[in-house]
């Protein structure tokens, strides 16, 4: 029955032609027949290998499936499944076909058809086949990563309707962005899910159809990536010039001092220095002064996101919206970036900082047509000029906003007896900051002393990775640091940070826990939007909204990623703008690899 119906879609006269790709907005910059994509070197020489790190954040990993809230993924693990379209980074939203070569949406978005290419293999040799997109799919929404129940929510079905097509079905108003999430989905072998279980931790090599497979790994301290010469799609537009690397070895460090001395021995190909005060004063050294080490900044013109201190509100203590500001007045960003970054850094103050969906000012008449009917669940501070994290004198201890700190204290029934802050019931007032590495202790220590001063009994809790991971999972935190990186094109992940569905669902990313109705609501107008000024409208009530409910403490944003790495790369004449562009732009320069001198 299922496949009568989605023929009947197919043959209706409200799906649209099959185009080469997908947009929210229907706008595609590059036309079919496209030779390659804007940012590569279409001849780039292929070979040789890149040792750099896994991501950022994961020091260890202790499984191959990352598509689970079971274990800590390996890093980079897509480099082994393709999807059916792939983004052009130089477009806010924009995929073109790998495995699908044309989609078809319905007029109303409610349908997206897909033709696959024929020639699609898996890395056993088995074909790809419509079986096994249903099927990938299935897996994600049943047995995925909440992640992906959240995002494929309203995914109504995908139903095979030949051996090399599929239509996917949705639900629901919020449908602008669904053609293209299930066409980024990965795609996994059936027949390799059929023999294993998919929601198992494991680090058994899975079947994938993608650029690369599994060499070779060490769980939790590397895993090499093996380029794979008869992979399908390597002449397809959309890879053409890319994936030069023979192999890609990531290393796995304890700590980021470690890493540093890495880069610096030769040990490591290329890293990306994230500590203000080891790119101002580690890098001098004879090979950074003679050209052999590369030290570079390049733009990084994604939305910055939000970066900050997110506090549990789950946790009694910190439902009172006094003691939140307090705490905000409590952090000195202005010494910190001084003393601590040497001025490296902007403040954070907006969830889609360094973009245009950032609100200022006071609302607009098209932002109050959203907020007034959702008056009376909103703070009043949401109707005033955007909120701002305070600017403090720069001396580390700012006695004005120290004081207005204590009095919000104090408002709160937080009282000062013996130089503590007791409640009504003789409990003291306790913040524990949950880290996993001792780098930001030098940050928190002294926001610790300054919360100290006000009587709150603050302290840091190190922890291992996989602990702090599964802490995270659960919400078993006071405060955590986190970074929520925020597409130019903002849809269904705004669920997962700050939906009230997903607050106490174990892995997701509303780490605050916020429960708000009109939250909710301006989500589902964001989603809706049909057009970009829609958006932007929809995007600048709900940053405004978000920030007057103060459940995080800002921190800061660069613009911008700093690269060390050594003299042994070629790579494109422009960036993409909205990534990096390292791992599937950049190849080895022969020539330059075998004259670098390494080492000091």
């Amino acid at each position: 029955m299922a496949s009568a119906v989605a023929a009947c879609l197919i043959a209706s006269p409200v799906l649209a032609e099959p185009r080469h790709g997908i947009s929210a907005f229907g706008e595609l910059a590059l036309s079919a027949g496209f030779k390659q994509l804007p940012y590569v070197n279409p001849d780039a020489p292929k070979g040789g290998r890149i040792t750099t790190l896994g991501t950022e954040g994961r020091i260890t990993f202790d499984s191959l499936n990352g598509y689970i809230l079971k274990g800590v993924p390996a890093q980079q693990l897509s480099l082994l499944f393709d999807t059916l379209m792939v983004r052009n980074q130089n477009e806010p939203d924009a995929v073109y076909g790998l495995v699908a070569k044309t989609a078809d949406v319905s007029a109303d978005r409610m349908a997206v058809t897909f033709r696959l290419d024929e020639t699609a293999v898996f890395s056993d040799g088995s074909k790809l086949t419509a079986e096994d997109v249903c099927t990938s799919f299935t897996l994600l929404k049943d047995k995925g990563h909440p992640s992906y129940q959240i995002s494929l929510g309203d995914v109504k079905s995908c139903t095979v309707d030949a051996a090399y097509q599929v239509t996917y079905s949705f639900k629901g108003s919020n449908v602008r962005d669904l053609p293209a999430t299930v066409a980024q989905l990965p795609i996994f072998s059936k027949a390799f899910y059929d023999a294993n279980e998919f929601d198992k931790t494991t680090l058994t090599p899975p079947v994938g159809s993608g650029p690369y497979k599994v060499k070779q790994l060490g769980q939790g301290q590397f895993i090499t990536y093996e380029r794979r010469e008869d992979y399908w799609a390597k002449n397809k537009p959309v890879n053409r010039g890319r994936y030069n690397f023979d192999e890609i070895k990531l290393l796995y460090f304890r700590d980021r001092t470690t890493e540093l001395e890495a880069i610096k021995a030769g040990n490591l190909d290329l890293r990306e220095e994230f500590t203000s005060k080891s790119w101002a004063t580690e890098y001098d050294v004879p090979a950074v002064k003679e050209g052999r080490l590369i030290k570079e900044t390049l733009p990084d013109e994604r939305a910055s996101g939000a970066q900050g201190f997110f506090l549990n509100m789950r946790r009694e203590k910190f439902s009172d919206i006094r003691v939140r500001k307090a705490l905000d007045l409590a952090f000195d960003f202005e010494w910190t970036n001084k003393n601590l970054f040497f001025d490296a850094y902007q403040r954070t103050g907006s969830f889609f900082e360094n973009s245009v969906l950032r609100a200022a000012a006071t609302p607009t008449e098209e932002e109050l047509a959203l907020l007034t009917p959702l008056k009376d669940k909103l703070p009043p501070a949401t109707f005033e000029a955007a909120y701002e994290p305070p600017v403090t004198n720069g001396s580390g201890q700012d006695r004005k906003l120290l004081r207005q700190a204590a009095n919000l204290l104090s408002e709160a029934g937080w009282d000062v007896k013996n130089g503590n802050r007791i409640n009504a019931d003789g409990k003291p007032l306790t913040v524990e900051f949950l880290i996993f590495a001792p780098t930001f202790e030098r940050i928190i220590g002294p926001y610790v002393r300054n919360l100290k001063l006000l009587g709150i009994d603050a302290s840091i809790r190190q922890v291992e990775a996989a602990q702090y991971q599964e802490r995270l999972k659960n919400f078993d935190f006071d405060i955590a640091v986190q970074r929520f990186s925020m597409s130019e094109t903002p849809g269904v992940e705004l669920k997962a940070f700050f939906g009230s569905d997903n607050a106490e669902t174990p892995g997701s990313f509303n780490l605050a826990g916020i429960k708000n109705k009109a939250v909710d609501a301006l989500i589902d107008e964001i989603m809706q939007a049909k057009d970009r000024k829609t958006l932007t409208i929809a995007a600048k009530a709900l940053d405004r909204t978000l920030r007057a409910e103060q459940f995080w403490v800002p921190q800061w944003y660069k613009g911008a990623h700093t690269l060390a790495y050594w003299d042994i790369f070629g790579k494109p004449q422009t960036k993409p703008r909205f990534g990096r562009g390292v791992l599937d732009t950049w190849w080895i320069d022969a020539a330059k690899a075998a004259s670098v001198k390494r080492g000091p």
